[in-house]
């Protein structure tokens, strides 16, 4: 499978995003770019990043057993929390064949669904197989990423309805992996999607115990990987947390045990 590099001898994958300035500029743990890139453990398997940074950060990627980089393809109004937008306005941000050109191993595709207008699901769902073909001819692996309207508001068991139906809709138009919430019932999703999943670690948590335990739920409950941003990188040692959520995700420890492991005092 074109999958095996990330899932490196089988095992479940970790994979750091550092992505957010392409919705928020710069924010907390990730206004230099290069500095906060430095700080990520080699130990994750892939670093998802805008194409527009690629170029800055080859230094992350170029040594034998490197992370592998993967490039978001396009952006949406429903990531800009700042500017209240929730329509999920969706436009191509770097074609298939361009992040490639750039050094992309493997590429991410969003889409939203249930916006209220048919009109914008069906924009957002031509983009979406749009950027799915391309990888397709091109045999680049691609991660469809579903991301609600209203994420940060919506009740805990509407949000797992939106993904459990719209994990199975992303699989059925054509992915190779997915990357979305950690809900209420996610067994229920990963056991109805046909592609591994990823949880994501989504709103910042108090405690990096409380990071490493969403990580650990969310394998339990099926979930082949995490993609962790804020609660990898705005954290006092984020080299030595990256380790530890590798623990936990790809050798199976506890968060308890990783936390001791890796002497983390903001439990």
């Amino acid at each position: 499978m074109k999958t095996e590099k990330l899932f490196s001898k089988g095992k479940n994958a970790v994979i750091i995003a550092i992505d957010h300035g392409m919705f928020d500029g710069p924010i907390p743990g990730m206004t230099n770019l290069i500095k906060t890139a430095e700080k990520i453990n080699s130990c994750v398997d892939g670093v998802l990043l805008s194409a527009g940074m690629l170029k800055h950060l080859r230094f992350v990627f170029n040594y034998k057993g490197a992370p592998i980089p993967i490039v978001r393809l396009n952006w949406s109004s429903v990531y800009c929390f700042n500017w209240n937008y929730n329509q999920a306005y969706t436009v191509i941000a770097r074609s298939v064949e361009e992040a490639v050109s750039q050094g992309a191993e493997i590429v991410l595709a969003s889409l939203t669904l249930q916006t209220g207008s048919e009109e914008v699901d069906s924009r957002n769902v031509g983009i979406y197989c749009k950027l799915l073909n391309q990888a397709d001819k091109l045999g680049v692996p691609i991660i469809g990423e579903y991301f609600p309207v209203h994420s940060g508001t919506i009740t805990k068991e509407k949000l797992h309805e939106q993904v459990y139906r719209s994990c199975r809709i992303l699989s059925e138009l054509g992915c190779d992996m997915i990357k979305t919430f950690y809900t209420m019932d996610f067994k229920k999703v990963t056991g109805s999607t046909p592609v591994p999943i990823f949880g994501l670690g989504a709103e910042k948590v108090p405690k990096q115990m409380d990071a490493l335990r969403l990580a650990a739920n969310e394998i339990r409950d099926g979930a082949r990987g995490v993609v962790f941003g804020r609660n990898a990188i705005q954290v006092k040692d984020p080299s030595e947390f990256h380790a530890a959520l590798c623990d936990v995700v790809k050798s199976g420890i506890t968060p308890e045990e990783a936390i001791k492991k890796h002497n983390i005092t903001d439990k």
